[in-house]
């Protein structure tokens, strides 16, 4: 153990639970001396055998749940996994609120982000002398997930749809985490969700379909760095199915994950997944059965029934009884538990090296700075017409309109900010006076009008029920923030409140929408009258269990508002007191500058439970856009969200566009940073921006090689590519040279600014068995650079980073052949390349006689990948009559003249077909079915003599058939 020096074995054992941060009391007959485990100096695998060793069975099966409680006994405090800090430490009180982790990604600049992960790690160290409720040092965060569709609600959570990318990032923002030294840890970083987690619509329930190459090249490649790096401490099992399995059970918990580091990792799950094995997904019987499943495939702490462990340590118990577990089962993972305590410095005096860290590092300068560098650094400048920025700073007047002009808004996984600098803010305090400000959005009145009265609301913080009645003026009018896809917000102009239902009633007390049930959404629905429908859109009404009416109507005597049939709901009619386009377009005529913030609410445009339905900006948001342009030449737009937007006319109309996400407390300081100069844009897009919905697939299809996704097999033209962002100067590329370790090339800035460049390089191989990516990302460097200054950028690449899965033998290889590599500022603008002659392999033929898993197949149609068994393995199940697996470049055995299956599932036959899927039939397996889709059966056919040529052979499936396995031999 580093460090390791001469010192006394014995202390007394009451001060050292007395430490900082600690605070458990001790009982009074505890010894004199030290317990192994509580020795520093000890190798943290010996301290882990010690304690462990003092550990009663029950004591140990505590150790497995979220909440494990204290052990008097031996001095041992609570202790509770999960805080959340995915951008920011959050849910505990106020703390540095930072970008987004998609805006994170957006500065390509792992230096920074290790700065902002370690003051994160800072923060949460910052409260464990008060220790809130939530608080714990096990942190769930990073997500890195990989963006593979913009639509997936959480886009906001995590990175780049490049694996690479994606690891780089997480890697850096764990290790400001954990500080760097993995006996040693300032927390305890767990990523989320393993794995191929990337859509929100019944995610407890849906299978994401991963052929190994996908398994192995594209979702995997997000999850081993940060692990390999030692800069996370486990994973997050997530809600889904893969191919068939839940991921609360996936035996590559243990089978992969654990391959990829030497330390002990603690795996968690997320939360209620325990109870959905036997619940909604219907996996296992009882809890005993499902818990016993996780822990043996890996999990080491259940996350189930928030702060009562009673169910699952019963289950375990359930299972050790009746022996689905041993008691070797309990250590392993208890073990894993203690030894990342042991690496917090929980059992060390003081608490180790970062148990002096005190509330005063919470929100501090240092950190307010940083927040503001990630701001500016996150923000990607999309157009950039004739000069249109950076703005003047002597043109004074201006204009600040749009929904999110002078407001932030925080999403779910958000630490409450400390303070708010929006973009008002940043550009009055930027010029030293006040800008004129609009909203831009409707104030309307709603009059029933069966009745003549008005929908009232109430003054004051709380506000009131709303009604109907004879009241006008501002009691009766509400601010309309439209928000794509039909949802709108009402705030009151009674109190700037929103509008939310409270399961009883309507009432405007809300600050902002928010809470895990958004409940301030409705929608006004036209009539063929002329009226409009009240709709209630919460999102409590797209659960299962929802059966209240949705429509609002007045349902007393005093004319309080509730939930109604539609037929009996109010016919409302729409006066707008006060036309937003109207009120935007007078605030910036005349002036020497407009500057339009729109974007999305992140708690309405997508997030945990829901996805998007569209990628657009709301239809009155463009119309404002356009409608400020035309009053006012010189209008810039900031695009304010968490996903790439499809933008419609608006990127052809506006002579400037700036995108950020929502960027925490310091975005308003960050954007008026940029769009006067201050700082140049040096942000990069993470995700290919498509021009439509129509350039994707279905949101669950997972197979980004067959159905070209992502930016490495997309075909088409983007709205802007993966990489893409533009600066205030411009960098000219000289020629690609091959160096020890990789290329060289050098960058000069040619324009009169100081700017930052992403070199990014990308390898592309150009002949293959596979199919493989049109480009992929292997290296990237920044380099800032003054007017006229050139540097050389060093880009490392290795062979072994041309490597691609090859199914035919289940292993990475690198193909011998030649490759271009292609250096440029993003995917799309390549400004060097090279040849590189590769010595590799070449993938020999397919040995078919040899045992082959019918899950490494070539191409595909009409399949499903489904669970081999419960407990590991993958098959293949035919989902219609005619569905085909593709095995290319075969070499039968010597003899060929058999054909061996094991099958399960439904009756039908296999088929065994030469050079297509109605190719020459070689031969037929007949099956007559299984009880179980587990229950495996051998079937044999004979082959003819032209199954023992070299071809492409096709197995086709009968519907229901189940193929795990098959030779030909």
């Amino acid at each position: 153990m580093k460090g390791k020096r001469s010192r006394p074995r014995t202390t007394v054992l009451v001060a050292l639970a007395l430490v900082a941060g600690l605070g458990a009391t001790v009982p009074a007959h505890a010894d004199d001396t030290a317990y192994p485990f509580r020795d520093p100096d000890l190798p943290v695998s010996k301290r882990v055998d010690d304690l462990l060793s003092r550990l009663t069975l029950d004591e140990k099966i505590s150790l497995l749940h979220q909440y494990e409680p204290a052990i008097p006994r031996l001095g041992i405090q609570s202790f509770r996994t999960g805080t959340e800090a995915l951008h920011g430490v959050a849910w505990l009180g106020k703390a540095t609120v930072f970008p987004q982790a998609v805006g994170l990604a957006s500065t390509w600049d792992p230096a920074l982000i290790r700065q902002v992960g370690s003051a994160v790690g800072d923060e949460a160290r910052g409260f464990q002398q008060t220790r809130p409720a939530g608080w714990g040092l096990n942190l769930w965060a990073p997500v890195v997930n990989l963006l593979r569709d913009p639509r997936w609600g959480r886009n906001e959570e995590g990175y780049s749809e490049d694996p690479y990318l994606t690891g780089s990032i997480s890697t850096a923002y764990g290790t400001g985490l954990t500080g760097g030294d993995p006996d040693h840890l300032k927390t305890a970083p767990t990523i989320k969700h393993f794995l191929a987690n990337n859509n929100e619509v019944h995610r407890d329930t849906t299978s994401s379909e991963l052929r190994p190459r996908v398994l192995k090249e594209y979702d995997e490649q997000a999850f081993e760095p940060a692990i390999a790096a030692d800069a996370a401490t486990g994973v997050m099992s997530s809600y889904n199915l893969v191919n068939g399995r839940p991921n609360t059970v996936s035996p590559a918990l243990d089978d992969t994950v654990r391959t990829w580091t030497s330390q002990r990792l603690l795996n968690v799950t997320d939360a209620y997944a325990p109870g959905n094995l036997v619940g909604s997904q219907r996996y296992y019987g009882t809890q005993a059965e499902a818990d016993a499943a996780a822990l043996k495939a890996g999990i080491d702490s259940f996350t189930d029934n928030d702060t009562d462990s009673g169910p699952t340590t019963s289950a375990v118990k359930s299972a050790l009884s009746s022996g689905l577990l041993k008691e070797s089962d309990v250590d392993k993972a208890a073990g894993d538990v203690l030894s990342v305590r042991v690496r917090l410095g929980e059992f060390d005096p003081g608490g180790g090296r970062y148990g002096s860290i005190d509330a005063s590092v919470i929100d501090s300068p240092a950190h307010r700075a940083l927040a503001r560098t990630a701001a500016t650094e996150a923000a990607v400048l999309l157009k950039n017409q004739k000069g249109a920025l950076p703005l003047s700073r002597s043109a004074k007047d201006v204009a600040v309109v749009g929904p999110l002009a002078d407001t932030l808004y925080t999403d779910w996984y958000s630490g409450t900010l400390p303070y708010a600098v929006t973009p008002e803010d940043g550009i009055a305090a930027k010029l030293g006076t006040s800008v004129a400000i609009s909203e831009g959005v409707d104030r309307i009145a709603l009059k029933d009008t069966a009745t003549g009265k008005y929908v009232t609301a109430g003054t004051g913080e709380a506000g009131a029920a709303l009604k109907e009645t004879d009241a006008s003026g501002a009691t009766s009018q509400f601010d309309v923030f439209d928000w794509g896809s039909g949802i709108v917000t009402l705030r009151s102009a009674a109190n700037g409140r929103y509008v939310g239902y409270n399961w009883s009633s309507f009432v405007n007390d809300q600050t902002q929408p928010g809470g895990w049930f958004v409940q301030q959404q409705f929608k006004l629905e036209p009539q063929g009258d002329g009226t409009y429908l009240l709709r209630y859109a919460g999102y409590e009404t797209q659960e299962s269990w929802w059966t209240n009416p949705v429509y609002l109507g007045p349902t007393g005597t005093d004319g309080t508002l509730g939930l109604v049939a539609k037929d009996q709901a109010a016919h409302y009619s729409k006066d707008v007191v006060r036309s937003g386009v109207d009120e935007a377009v007078a605030a910036v005529k005349g002036r020497d500058t407009a500057v339009v913030v729109v974007g999305s609410d992140p708690s309405i445009n997508g997030r945990e439970a829901h996805d998007r339905t569209d990628m657009g900006l709301a239809p009155t948001q463009e119309a404002l856009v356009k409608a400020v342009h035309r009053a006012n030449p010189h209008t810039v737009v900031i695009v304010e969200n968490s996903y790439p937007t499809t933008l419609g006319s608006l990127q052809k109309e506006v002579p400037a566009l700036l995108w950020t996400t929502h960027a925490g407390q310091e975005t308003g300081n960050a954007l008026a940073d940029l769009l006067y100069g201050d700082a140049n844009p040096s942000g990069r897009l993470t995700q290919t921006w498509y021009r439509s919905e129509s350039d994707l697939p279905s949101l669950l299809d997972y197979d980004i090689i067959k159905s070209d996704r992502t930016y490495q097999y997309f075909r088409g033209s983007p709205l802007y590519p993966f990489g893409y962002g533009l600066s205030y100067t411009r960098f000219r590329y000289g020629a690609l040279q091959r160096v020890d370790g990789g290329y060289q090339v050098a960058i000069t800035n040619t324009g009169s600014r100081t700017g930052t460049e992403t070199a990014q390089l990308y390898v592309h191989q150009r002949v293959s068995r596979d199919k493989q990516p049109l480009k992929q990302l292997r290296a990237f460097a920044r380099v800032t650079l003054k007017p006229g200054e050139t540097r050389t950028v060093k880009l490392t690449v290795a062979p072994s980073d041309l490597a691609h899965w090859d199914v035919t033998r289940s292993k990475w290889v690198v193909e011998n052949g030649t490759y271009d590599v292609l250096v440029g500022s993003s995917s799309s603008d390549v400004r060097a390349r090279a040849s590189w002659a590769v010595h590799g392999e070449t993938i020999p033929p397919r040995d078919l006689s040899r045992t082959t898993r019918a899950e490494n197949f070539d191409d595909y149609a009409g399949i499903s990948l489904v669970d081999e068994s419960k407990a590991s393995g993958t098959a293949v199940a035919a989902a219609s009559d005619g569905a085909w697996l593709k095995f290319a470049d075969t070499r039968p055995g010597r003899g060929a003249g058999e054909f061996t299956a094991r099958v399960a599932g439904s009756a039908g036959t296999v088929e065994v077909r030469l050079g297509s899927p109605t190719g020459r039939l070689a031969g037929a397996a007949r099956f007559a079915g299984t009880s179980s889709p587990y229950d495996y059966t051998t079937v044999t056919a004979g082959l003819s003599a032209a199954a023992k040529s070299r071809t492409d052979v096709y197995l086709v499936l009968s519907k229901g058939v189940r193929l795990s396995t098959f030779d030909l031999r």
